[in-house]
């Protein structure tokens, strides 16, 4: 491929969704161990890592599919999570499995880690991938048994102080997940080979077709059916449509007849991941990073009315005044963002008298751009504030806003024709923002037609008077 054909397909790459990057991945890796299209599986896991890793990787470094302890939790990769964020069912803590690793070459199952280690380093010496596949597999099943094991109640054992050797709770809890996973490995497999790579809405036909899926004795136990409802999710458009699947298995909409299926488990998901996207949202707005705050309230907001819409909740249940907190927690975070706008915009618009103008606050571009993606903010709030209880304050805010900036650019235009030097400098770099602002709430023919003015008010005041 060409250099500019490979920075194509990274970009492509870089626009998926973290989950379908880890899945991506995963297949190809599978690929490269099977010896299938292995120029092509290597080109894209190539790029793919680059991506992942935010760096150029060096051509010398060992191939990551050489490495004994991915490939056996390799199955486990569309499960993982990378925050501190608390887990749901369904996810397993990447940082639990270097302990779980070592406790494995330990404790474990030493003796089938040494015999995949010895398979794999045959593999390299002579450059053949073919029995790699078969090797894993072994060594997970191996494994699984492992930790079902040492998680087993046995009497006369102190079953819970053997496992607080492995690690801390965290690292328990996730072992017996990976344990669980990689004993229904196939099934997994074979779910993820029936579902559509894309659903971009999960129609009653596609429903069917994932509930027959899902009909796998494996899949339907209580510590499974959150991994393959996790896996459904990753190929949902959109995460919280998974609820239409426990509603479908109820037959009904109502909390109390969904809670009482196994599919329950589904709105609880649904409700943790909506909760994880509004902590996120608030990490940004603390830190200034506004971005990627449209997708944020775009997913938020579909998310809410779509479990308010789909779902008959009780304001009192648990189901309930859980979203009621999410919908307060998301509305307090905007609230304060969205009150702290117009201040900024006076602090920097505000018309000042010639002799105060020194001692006044200078005005960098960074700060108006700061202010501008701000004042964008609003706009995007103002889009999704029906669901997201903001309605009101968004509305208010945003109507002061024109308001203000409308008056304020057309005085600081005024403005230009008289004053001395100094001062019409400080108006000029006022002026600047007032016309940026314009360009984010009325659009870049008004900006357009306010600039115009300005240069005009300048060319005005520089004119020579005429002798009478």
């Amino acid at each position: 491929m060409s250099q500019t054909s490979t920075e194509r397909l990274r970009d492509y790459l870089a626009q998926l969704p973290p989950q379908a990057q880890a899945l991506l991945m995963r297949e190809f890796e599978r690929a490269v161990e099977r010896g299938e299209d292995t120029a092509v599986a290597n080109l894209v896991l190539g790029q793919l890592r680059k991506v992942v890793r935010g760096a150029e990787e060096d051509d010398e470094t060992r191939p990551r599919s050489d490495d004994p302890a991915r490939l056996l939790f390799q199955p486990l990769e569309p499960f993982f999570i990378e925050s501190n964020f608390p887990i749901r069912p369904g996810q397993i803590r990447r940082a639990s499995l270097a302990p779980i690793w070592q406790w494995l070459g330990r404790d474990g199952a030493p003796e089938a880690a040494r015999e995949f280690e010895t398979s794999l380093a045959a593999s390299r010496r002579s450059g053949s991938t073919s029995g790699l596949e078969a090797a894993s597999r072994k060594f997970q099943a191996a494994v699984a048994d492992a930790i079902m094991k040492i998680s087993t109640p046995v009497p006369g054992q102190d079953t819970q102080r053997a496992l607080s050797r492995i690690g801390p709770p965290n690292v328990v809890e996730d072992l017996l997940s990976i344990g669980a996973v990689l004993q229904a490995r196939e099934a997994l497999d074979a779910l993820g080979g029936r579902l559509p790579s894309e659903l971009r809405a999960f129609t009653d036909a596609q429903i069917v077709t994932v509930t027959a899926a899902l009909n796998v004795p494996p899949l339907q136990t209580p510590q499974m059916l959150p991994f393959a409802l996790s896996l459904i999710m990753q190929r949902l458009v959109a995460p919280w449509q998974i609820i239409r699947l426990a509603v479908k298995m109820a037959a009904s909409d109502d909390e109390i007849r969904v809670a009482a299926t196994p599919f329950g488990i589904a709105v609880s998901i649904a409700l943790h991941d909506l909760s994880f996207v509004a902590a996120c949202l608030r990490t940004d707005i603390r830190r200034g990073q506004l971005d990627n705050v449209g997708e944020q309230l775009k997913s938020l907001h579909e998310s809410v009315r779509g479990l308010r819409t789909e779902l008959d909740l009780r304001q009192d249940s648990a189901w309930g005044r859980q979203l009621a907190s999410i919908r307060a927690d998301i509305s307090n975070s905007l609230q304060s963002e969205i009150d702290s706008v117009p201040g900024r915009v006076r602090r920097i618009l505000r018309q000042r008298a010639d002799k105060d103008i020194g001692a006044a606050p200078k005005i960098d571009d960074t700060e108006v751009e700061e202010t501008a993606a701000l004042i964008d903010f609003v706009a995007v709030c103002r889009t999704y504030a029906s669901e997201l209880a903001i309605n009101e304050v968004t509305l208010r805010t945003y109507s002061d806003l024109q308001h203000y900036v409308e008056r304020s650019t057309e005085s600081l235009v005024q403005s230009l024709r008289g004053g001395d030097t100094k001062s019409r400098v400080y108006r000029q770099t006022q002026v600047k923002a007032a016309i940026r602002f314009c360009q984010v709430l009325f659009g870049q023919d008004y900006a357009s037609l306010m600039s115009r003015a300005a240069e005009n008010a300048v060319v005005v005041e520089r004119k020579p008077n005429r002798a009478g």
